[in-house]
């Protein structure tokens, strides 16, 4: 362990003599002070890594030497020591930032606890993190070597996230390395679980999973009280590592009583999948239905203009006489609008707010320099969408209602998957642009490299023109065309995208909550 320096305040400090040696035993420096003036005079000229101060002392006391302490170094770790129990002084010295508080008579293992969740916490916590993601790898590979079903694969991807997300503790880049490698196999094998699979689930042909088009028959009706106002609130391309980083902000004012995952419809795009959400239906029916309001990738005109009057078609189709509002949400204005607004919605039994954020964020990403250096990997990814969710108007909008009685439903349409693997297609001028998925006629691609449909309908898929195909890129991969192949393979590499096949993508969040003041 590297010298730890520790400054320790006390007017008794004689009487810690034997507390310091100790310490010291340990591999601490402890330097030690009888008052607060001479602490401050200390640290204006010494770095410490720690300060233990006594809460009473003659001049000035702990509390107004920790305010001075803070002023000249908001960020040094101060460990308050007291005989005073009486709870307004606890308050005001954690209302200060303390890091910890003990009451004296402290033992040196008391000391050598906190120090160690201070200084040690993060290394111990890399260690621990190491040791038992090693244990864990092996039931990983074998969860991925037992033909796990779509119950199994929503499972072995909530440990992948859990463990990606406890390895931003590990400073182990061979371990990050090891895990990088297990999340790729994981990857290539529910590629080879949605080809075999994914058609039978659309014909109805066999036991399907929870999807885009059955989440609000089998996961959000069955929960609805016409009694207590719903809020499903819907945040386009949302991951489920995104979800675990902004799932505590929603802990701070909602009663979490689900935490759930479906499987989002192929392509994995909004145009698809959310539209699938509001129709209760699979795009093939919903042009069927709906065939002026549909719109296919190479045809004029918005694609996601008519989410409301789908729904109203699932709620007619579903025999449910349901008053619902329906809110989308693409700037900062509509934004502020909604946060005014919220109150409003009271009266309704069932409110859709769709908030377009992090779709736009990781368009946006792969255009601008500066938001590739802000959202660089997954890590940054997830901090920047808490960060956004944290001090957006959607946060403050159900903060304003967290003191009623409500219910709150968050999910997506589909999640992201940062791709590194460029692969060849061949189409006409007909053929769609999108990088994770094509749909055209006289298609040429490499077959290992995605998962074809010639017959659309076998998606679940209109088919846009006569003899048109789809293909879908599995794993990392993005379809770029052979003309200036090697510029958009260099371009679009490691950046997010989605329409494809990927844990990221397909397997998304679903969370049901209550208010605190509704629970029961």
């Amino acid at each position: 362990m590297a010298k730890v320096n520790i400054l320790w305040v006390d007017d008794e400090i004689d009487s810690l003599k034997s507390q310091i040696l100790f310490l010291e035993n340990k591999g601490y420096q402890v330097e030690a002070i009888t008052n607060g003036y001479d602490a401050l005079e200390f640290l204006k000229d010494n770095i410490v890594d720690v300060v233990l101060l006594d809460e009473s002392m003659p001049g000035i006391n702990g509390l107004e030497t920790l305010s001075k302490i803070k002023e000249m170094d908001q960020q040094v770790p101060v460990v308050m020591i007291t005989k005073n129990e009486a709870e307004n002084v606890m308050d005001e010295a954690l209302g200060s930032q303390i890091t910890d508080y003990l009451i004296k008579p402290v033992n040196p293992n008391q000391v050598l606890l906190s120090l160690k969740k201070i200084v040690d916490n993060r290394r111990l916590v890399a260690e621990k993190t190491t040791v038992a993601y090693q244990q864990e790898f092996r039931n990983l590979f074998t969860a991925l070597s037992s033909n796990p079903g779509y119950g199994e694969w929503i499972e072995i991807y909530r440990k992948l996230v859990y463990w990606e997300m406890e390895m931003e503790k590990s400073n182990s880049p061979e371990m990050l390395e090891v895990f990088t490698t297990q999340k790729a196999e994981a990857n290539t094998e529910f590629a080879k679980f949605i080809s075999r699979n994914y058609s039978g689930w659309v014909k109805g042909k066999t036991g399907a999973p929870v999807m885009s088009h059955t989440l609000f028959s089998r996961k959000i009706a069955p929960v609805l009280d016409p009694s207590v106002p719903t809020f499903f609130v819907l945040i386009d391309n949302l991951r489920l590592d995104q979800w675990k980083a902004i799932q505590p902000i929603f802990a701070d004012s909602f009663r979490i009583l689900e935490e759930d995952s479906f499987y989002s419809i192929l392509p994995t795009s909004t145009q698809y999948s959310r539209n699938a959400i509001f129709a209760g239906l699979l795009p093939i029916d919903i042009e069927k239905q709906f065939p002026e309001q549909w719109k296919n990738d190479d045809e004029e005109g918005g694609k996601n203009l008519h989410e409301e009057e789908f729904f109203a078609g699932q709620l007619k189709r579903m025999r449910l006489n349901l008053r619902f509002s329906y809110t989308k949400i693409t700037n900062h204005h509509d934004g502020q609008h909604l946060v005014n607004n919220v109150h409003n919605l009271l009266e309704f039994p069932l409110n859709i707010i769709v908030y377009n954020f992090v779709d736009m964020l990781s368009h946006a990403r792969t255009e601008m320099e500066v938001l590739k250096e802000l959202a660089s990997d997954e890590v940054s990814y997830r901090s920047i969408t808490a960060s956004w969710f944290e001090h957006s108007p959607l946060h403050q909008a159900l903060r304003k209602l967290s003191d009623k009685k409500i219910h709150v439903i968050v999910g997506t349409d589909h999640g992201s998957v940062r791709v590194k693997t460029p692969c060849k297609v061949i189409g006409d001028k007909q053929t769609t642009s999108n990088l994770r998925y094509k749909h055209g006629r006289n298609l040429n691609y490499e077959p290992r490299d995605v998962l074809a449909f010639r017959d659309p309908a076998d998606a679940g898929l209109p088919r846009p023109n006569v003899n048109s195909s789809f293909i879908f890129a599995k794993e990392d991969g993005f379809l770029c065309y052979p003309n200036n192949y090697n510029y958009f393979a260099n371009y679009y590499n490691n950046t997010f995208q989605h329409g494809g096949i990927s844990l990221e993508e397909m397997i998304i969040p679903f969370a049901r909550m209550v208010s605190k003041s509704a629970a029961p």
